[in-house]
């Protein structure tokens, strides 16, 4: 394979991952105060369909994203009251918010299949960086969500790991009732980090229909938000190597096009499986590994909280 087309899988990688990354930071957020949400998928499906019908109104993909943004946050709303307040069972929970955004979407999306749309993000080179081989085609000739995602990565990994409210969210994610003893707001932590996951959730869902490819079709995740989730097992509930694993996807996602460029023939029904067929093969790799090995995953993970049983 030539070098030429070997940038070009990588550099289309990262943006295919970008929405991906999005969600698992989100899923990471969530994850970590003990909150289990399966319904990303259904909440990035809200937040595309809401950044496109808004930026077709307004002329102003920005504003998209802002809507998608707070359209993901009340999704997510409906999943902490559930699953916090009502503490329900948070795998119902999540799936129920699944099916809700999908038919929610499709429902609001109806006349908007096939509509173009022009206000959209656009690559914008970074002067200097976007000129280094090889790195800079890859990394540094994006639209300016791709270079945003980057930030995230560092902004969440150092709230996590090198701030006080990020030891008290992760406390809270291993134990509730410890961390209420010392007088952490466990329920306040939990809804602000199941909200900002949901927001996350649908920036990634707006990054779809404004960018990655800028139109609205039903489902047109396709199941990048369940990806989302296995990638959170697959990088250790840990930011940066969500940023690898989203870079490993998006790069398998965008292959089978690239094989099929170069002239390699395969069945179109098998490449697009060969997302899906990595992620079970990577949790199958996860799975076996936690059993020589301590997976940093939250003890209180999915177990609702009760402070009257402390």
């Amino acid at each position: 394979m030539e070098q030429s087309i070997w940038l070009a899988l990588l550099s289309t990688g990262v943006v295919a991952g970008t929405p991906i990354l999005f969600a698992a930071l989100g899923e990471i957020l969530t994850e970590r105060a003990g909150i289990l949400n399966l319904g990303v998928e259904g909440m990035m499906l809200v937040g595309a369909v809401t950044g496109f019908m808004v930026t077709m109104s307004t002329h102003n993909q920005w504003m998209g994203l802002l809507m998608a943004i707070v359209a993901g946050g009340l999704m997510a709303l409906i999943h902490a009251f559930l699953s916090i307040t009502l503490r329900a069972n948070q795998v119902v929970s999540g799936l129920a918010l699944t099916i809700f955004g999908t038919g929610l979407s499709g429902f609001l999306g109806k006349d908007l299949i096939g509509v173009p749309l022009t206000d959209t993000f656009k690559p914008i080179p970074i002067a200097g960086l976007s000129e280094i081989p090889w790195i800079g085609d890859i990394l540094f000739k994006h639209d300016a969500l791709v270079y945003i995602s980057y930030g995230l990565i560092f902004i969440l990994w150092f709230f996590l790991y090198r701030t006080k409210t990020g030891l008290e969210l992760r406390a809270v994610g291993e134990n509730p009732a410890a961390a209420d003893a010392a007088g952490i707001n466990v329920f306040a932590i939990r809804y602000a980090c199941v909200i900002a996951g949901g927001m996350l959730a649908g920036a990634a869902g707006a990054y779809l229909s404004l960018a990655y490819a800028p139109s609205w079709l039903e489902n047109m995740t396709a199941g990048r938000g369940w990806i989302a989730v296995a990638l959170v097992i697959f990088g250790t509930w840990n930011p940066l190597r969500a940023f690898l694993g989203s870079f490993f996807f998006g790069t398998i996602d965008v292959m089978g096009f690239t094989m099929q460029t170069i002239g390699i023939q395969i069945p179109s029904f098998f490449l697009k499986m060969l997302p899906y067929i990595f992620t079970i093969a990577v949790l199958i790799v996860v799975t076996r590994e936690t059993k020589t090995r301590r997976v940093a995953s939250p003890e209180a993970l999915s177990i609702p909280y009760n402070r009257e049983e402390r």
